[in-house]
């Protein structure tokens, strides 16, 4: 049982993730040092994922520990760049071994698949917290941003959606589905693929992208507030998966890939001369982006969704996740 902070460090987390060379001085110092590559920006993010709102109790300490880390990379990813270094922050009410033991696993795995060193961070006693704080770098002058969309471009998104939010209501046992999916829609909610390869080879080929962290709805509207145009979505070239669609109704399946949370696959847009080339250099990722609709002039940032031609509007009780208006994303009384 690490009696303190510094042998919780010692014990979980020095000497873990990925080696780089460079990283000058890392975890056991006041802070880090590290050599960004010369010619290159550096894009910083950061996530907080807190127990009773981004996950529950009964959410395993590996999952909890890949997510922190994933939620991050899926905004590199959105911005183009190349994780490098990753800091924590863990605020936990105890010293749990075995907890312990399966999150600095989780966090590991990921950091080596995608070569992103932990290279420092805090502890602290108090109600379970875990933020993250990941750098990435790129060529100078390459971040692609949220604002760059014009009338006229392509709307993509890179995979799937909906089946994070369907994971969850699975396990609220609000919703029932079949042995063949339960896999994969839990697997969907607890261990996201941030998009890392794709986010890069849209530099310098998309005028914008965000990741769906929150509901395709509300993420592709930050896009349209920003770029301060409008989208006109096709809603039967959705990409969704037959998990969600054997599960759901199909007016529920479709409200669900619009509005749950937690996939963490891209939104970008990109205009018609930049199609061919966005189609060869993703031609070799297992998961192809599909388009869903286009970019319309509008200052208003409205999102028209038509099905098979027919306007569509969302169900009644269906909305986009928003940390202070709709309350607790987890279980009741949790």
């Amino acid at each position: 049982m690490p009696q303190d902070e510094f042998s919780l460090i010692n014990d979980y987390f020095a000497n873990r993730s990925a080696c780089r060379s460079d990283v000058a001085i890392g975890i056991g110092d006041d802070g880090a040092v590290v050599k960004p590559l010369p010619e290159h920006d550096l894009v910083v993010v950061t996530d907080t994922l807190v127990e009773g709102v981004h996950f529950d109790k009964t959410t395993p300490p590996r999952a909890i520990g890949h997510k922190a880390v994933a939620v991050n990379l899926s905004d590199l990813a959105a911005m183009g760049a190349q994780p490098s270094w990753i800091s924590l922050a863990l605020t936990c009410p105890n010293t749990d071994n075995d907890w312990l033991a399966e999150f600095s696993s989780g966090l590991d795995e990921i950091c080596r698949y995608y070569d992103c060193q932990l290279i420092g961070g805090d502890t602290t006693k108090g109600p379970l917290t875990v933020t993250v704080t990941a750098h990435g770098q790129l060529p100078t002058g390459t971040a692609i941003s949220r604002s760059g969309a014009k009338p006229g471009d392509w709307v993509y998104v890179s995979g799937s959606l909906g089946d994070a939010g369907l994971g969850l209501k699975v396990t609220q046992n609000k919703v029932s589905t079949t042995g063949r999916h339960l896999q994969h829609v839990i697997e969907r909610l607890h261990y996201p693929t941030p998009r890392v390869a794709m986010g890069q080879v849209l530099r310098g080929v998309a005028t914008s992208c965000i990741d769906v962290s929150d509901g395709l709805v509300a993420d592709l509207g930050h896009l349209l507030k920003q770029a301060q145009v409008s989208a006109q979505i096709e809603l039967e070239k959705l990409p969704l998966s037959l998990a969600l669609t054997e599960t759901l109704e199909a007016n529920e399946a479709l409200a669900m890939a619009l509005t749950a949370g937690d996939d963490y696959e891209l939104c970008f847009t990109l205009p018609e001369e930049h199609r061919g080339r966005m189609e060869t250099l993703t031609s070799h990722l297992k998961t192809k982006p599909v388009c869903i609709g286009r970019i319309v002039k509008g200052a208003e940032a409205k999102i028209d969704m038509h099905y098979e031609g027919e306007p569509w509007e969302l169900p009644e009780g269906y909305k986009s996740f928003n940390h202070f208006a709709t309350g607790e994303r987890v279980r009741e009384g949790e």
